[in-house]
């Protein structure tokens, strides 16, 4: 008990990570742009003529598709370990991008100080050139408390974001998928309570506007 109230004591920090992008320059309030935002989450168009694909891979990527597509208005604690992991495996070779967003103390809700950051997601996501993606909206806490209660505190994390640009920016909720995965995939595993691992990752899982 006495780590999870040692835990609550730290501010909370959230990041949206994805992971095909180079390090972004932040602004010296940590706070970035719709602009940088929309950028860094635009997958790059392919070229049919171009494409080397065999048939196998192109089956993979239809059953990669229509898994994306099953998760789409799914519950966040619906969600089983094994499709958990899966969204994670197909995370690492989509666009992202790394914003911090923080949280009042001891709270779920956005820091006053933290909503530029969220308002040009929400900016960002709801740009036409982003039109047709579903978004992972996952959860991360440090490694210090339960595994229960942070599992449950990453899944409250990803659901606030949701949430805000729901009702903000008149997002669908089928187009952002939350998940939470408490302290399992800590970003810092030498260091479990830096702050770099508290964060939510915000993944493009599909972009329909890819192909040219």
């Amino acid at each position: 008990m006495s780590s999870l109230k040692f835990s609550g004591l730290k501010a909370i920090t959230i990041c949206a990570a994805l992971s095909m992008t180079a390090g972004l320059a932040l602004a010296a309030d940590g706070n970035v742009s719709a602009s940088q935002i929309l950028n860094a989450l635009q997958p790059k168009p392919v070229t049919r003529g171009l494409s080397t694909d065999s048939l196998a891979d192109s089956a993979a990527k239809a059953k990669e598709a229509s898994f994306v597509q099953g998760l789409r208005n799914r519950q966040t604690r619906s969600l089983s370990l094994s499709e958990r992991e899966q969204i994670a495996d197909i995370a690492t070779t989509k666009p992202n991008i790394d914003l911090e967003i923080n949280f009042d103390y001891n709270s779920a809700s956005i820091s006053k100080a933290s909503m530029p950051s969220v308002k040009a997601l929400g900016e960002a996501l709801s740009d036409t050139k982003l039109k047709g993606s579903t978004f992972m909206v996952a959860g991360h806490t440090d490694g210090i408390g339960g595994d229960t209660y942070n599992q449950e505190l990453s899944e409250r994390r990803a659901e606030t974001i949701k949430r805000y640009l729901v009702e903000k920016f008149g997002l669908a909720t089928g187009d952002l998928v939350t998940v939470g995965y408490g302290k399992t995939k800590l970003k810092d595993t030498a260091n479990p309570a830096d702050p770099i691992n508290r964060r939510v990752q915000v993944v493009n899982l599909e972009a329909k506007t890819a192909s040219k």
